[in-house]
């Protein structure tokens, strides 16, 4: 089993240390992983954002796993396509959003989890489920709203096992991948 990094995308209105944050990087942290999150409210700019994550990994070697919440679950997405990340898990992706440059975004992971609330008021669900069944990603869907806080316990454990069957990889290095995207 392979170290990685685990790198998180906020959301619009939170930080890069809210609650789903912080308990997953501990989940992180517990199982030998390094941890990223970039502070990125200074900017609700998706493609703003998705340009920092690119930069920031470029320094990162090993595998790595995107995480994001909302706008950063739509970031990680576009961002895999040059990041090639063994892992991405999004939490209630803002997917489909008017206003975004890409409606659409191509996830580029060996492993897709998507997790959603059922009574989320911000990010309509049939787009998300829409993504999941085109990409083939395994969809929870959670009593829970937006922000899935009513989830958290349910969400670390789920992550715990995510992010453990993205660790059972041995691939290139991020240069190497990110180098392969030129």
């Amino acid at each position: 089993m392979q170290t990685c990094t685990v790198c998180f995308a906020h959301g619009r209105d939170s930080g890069p240390w809210g609650t789903k944050i912080r308990a997953l990087a501990k989940v992180a942290e517990t199982l030998g992983c390094r941890v990223f999150s970039r502070d990125d409210s200074d900017t609700c700019d998706p493609d703003l954002r998705t340009r920092r994550l690119i930069e920031d990994v470029r320094t990162i070697d090993g595998p790595v796993v995107l995480v994001g919440s909302s706008m950063g679950g739509y970031v990680v997405t576009v961002a895999s396509r040059v990041i090639q990340p063994v892992g991405l898990f999004l939490m209630a992706p803002a997917l489909g959003m008017p206003g975004y440059a890409e409606p659409r975004p191509e996830p580029h992971a060996r492993q897709l989890s998507v997790v959603h609330g059922w009574d989320d008021d911000v990010v309509p669900f049939d787009k998300v489920l829409e993504f999941a069944r085109s990409h083939q990603a395994v969809l929870h869907l959670v009593p829970a709203g937006h922000a899935l806080v009513e989830q958290v316990d349910w969400l670390t454990r789920n992550f715990a096992d995510f992010l453990q069957s993205c660790m059972d990889f041995d691939g290139p290095s991020a240069r190497a991948r990110l180098l392969a995207t030129f």
